[in-house]
């Protein structure tokens, strides 16, 4: 019989590979297939599905598999992992192969959306303007913790390290002065690449309606809009909004047994970018609401008095999450707050 599933353990330079038939016995089993022959020996396959773990290069080779007429499904590696048959093969990468065409024949599995080039490329804007902010903060932090070995304590406020280091920087006995010189250039170089990153960010979310449309919503910007479109795209691998916020942790965990329910804190289970930006903005609104006298904003304040800061912050981030969703999912038919 046909091969119906296959299962792909990914890698750098060696592959692992196993398919089954639909009786479910393995008739396609190599455990080792270099980068080179990958593609050629699934595009020489008739049309399956395919599975795979998401990971470095698992969204190009999905693209690269679909343009040959298979059905590619990425899942989490923690989903994966229940089914590896551990007590019997070990952990080796065809075991790793023939767990993962076991999960993806799952009905009830969790799959992670297929980038598109541009949804990539997006992210990588994204993923480098964080590396800049990151590098900034260590930067800012390493200034504040050397000017304290000469006695000069400064609080964690960002824009006061800045000030009071230029202040005290002729007061520094010799090489000291030139170490926070350098690193004060390297702060002001940091701010240069985030500033251009925020304008690429800019210019992204002008040429994309679907942004536009987003933006409209409480306390999302270009930056959390443009993230949200290149994460999920149209966001139709979530069957609901309350679906992509539990893949953004923002959800409490479950723990509940003989027919007690126990919610516990948020999960914080996927990205946590995304899952920040989200939240910042819901701090936002959260800040202005008590100013404006819309649905929203009493909702929030409201909510607030009742269940305290955090929770509300969490509960507005999760309510953007599921608006967001049903945004790119019914377009012009769902109707948002201007």
């Amino acid at each position: 019989m046909a091969i119906v599933t296959i299962g792909i353990d990914l890698a750098k330079n060696v592959f692992a590979v196993h398919g089954i038939n639909e009786a479910g016995k393995p008739v396609l089993v190599k455990p080792t297939v270099a980068r080179g022959k990958l593609l050629e020996l699934i595009a020489s396959l008739p049309p399956c599905t395919i599975g795979m773990e998401a990971c470095s290069g698992a969204h190009h080779w999905a693209r690269l598999f679909m343009t040959h007429g298979h059905t590619v499904r990425l899942m989490a590696p923690k989903f994966v992992a229940p089914y590896r048959l551990s007590g019997k093969q070990g952990k080796n990468d065809a075991a790793d192969a023939a767990a993962i065409c076991e999960a993806v024949q799952r009905p009830h599995m969790r799959f992670v959306p297929i980038k598109t080039v541009e949804q990539q490329g997006q992210l990588c804007i994204h993923r480098v303007r964080q590396g800049f902010i990151e590098q900034r903060t260590a930067t800012i932090n390493r200034i504040r913790g050397l000017l304290s070995e000469f006695g000069i304590v400064l609080p964690l406020k960002a824009a006061t390290i800045r000030r009071e280091a230029m202040a005290h920087l002729e007061d520094l006995p010799g090489w000291a002065n030139t170490v926070i010189g350098d690193l004060l250039n390297e702060v002001s170089h940091l701010d240069k690449h985030v500033e251009q990153y925020d304008q690429h960010i800019e210019q992204i979310a002008k040429e994309d309606s679907r942004t536009q449309q987003l933006m409209r919503l409480p306390g999302v910007g270009p930056t959390t809009a443009t993230a949200i479109l290149a994460m999920i795209g149209n966001g139709h691998e979530f069957k609901c909004g309350r679906q992509f916020a539990a893949w953004l942790g923002l959800v409490p965990g479950q723990y509940s047994s003989g027919g007690k329910a126990r919610l516990g804190h948020i999960t914080k289970a996927g990205d946590s970018y995304m899952r920040s930006l989200l939240v910042l903005g819901a701090r936002a609104v959260l800040n202005s609401a008590k100013n404006k006298s819309d649905s929203t904003s009493r909702w929030a304040v409201a909510l607030a008095e009742r269940r305290g800061y955090w929770r509300a912050i969490v509960a507005i981030a999760a309510k953007n999450a599921r608006m967001a969703w049903a945004s790119l999912t019914l377009g012009e038919r769902f109707a948002m707050p201007a």
